[in-house]
């Protein structure tokens, strides 16, 4: 998401976009690294990460060279508003479960706060600009 992101700010030309999500991929990518480093069972991590890389590289070649420059950022702008939705939908197991059980144990509520005031802060944003995809 954020190495999506990152990618609508540099076509925008939106420096708070790429500043956000430039630090987002920083970080994300060293918990990947750590979660691979401590993981007893690295083949099957390496995996998933190695899959999620040839993910990022065939959609940046298809932004790239299979989408004209005059909608790029439009595609771009599309894929990453449907990730962040399905991103954040991918609780909805979790939810189901803290029905079920009756129990939040699985549920973060400070993550859950946190993620309001990020989405909420992003919309009130894209609002500003007059950015579809970003108030998505």
């Amino acid at each position: 998401s954020n190495l999506s992101w990152l990618g609508y700010g540099c076509l925008k030309g939106d420096g708070t976009v790429i500043t956000v999500n430039a630090i987002g991929a920083a970080l994300q990518t060293l918990y990947i690294l750590v979660y691979l480093y401590y993981s007893p069972t690295k083949r099957p991590v390496l995996l998933q990460v190695l899959l999620l890389l040839a993910v990022v590289v065939t959609g940046y070649g298809y932004f790239t060279v299979l989408v004209d420059g005059g909608t790029r950022l439009t595609h771009l702008g599309l894929f990453c508003s449907i990730f962040t939705i399905s991103m954040y939908l991918s609780p909805l197991a979790d939810l189901a479960k803290v029905i079920r059980s009756k129990s939040t144990r699985c549920l973060s509520f400070p993550l859950t706060v946190t993620t309001l005031v990020a989405s909420s802060s992003w919309t009130l944003y894209g609002l500003q600009l007059r950015d579809l995809y970003i108030t998505v």
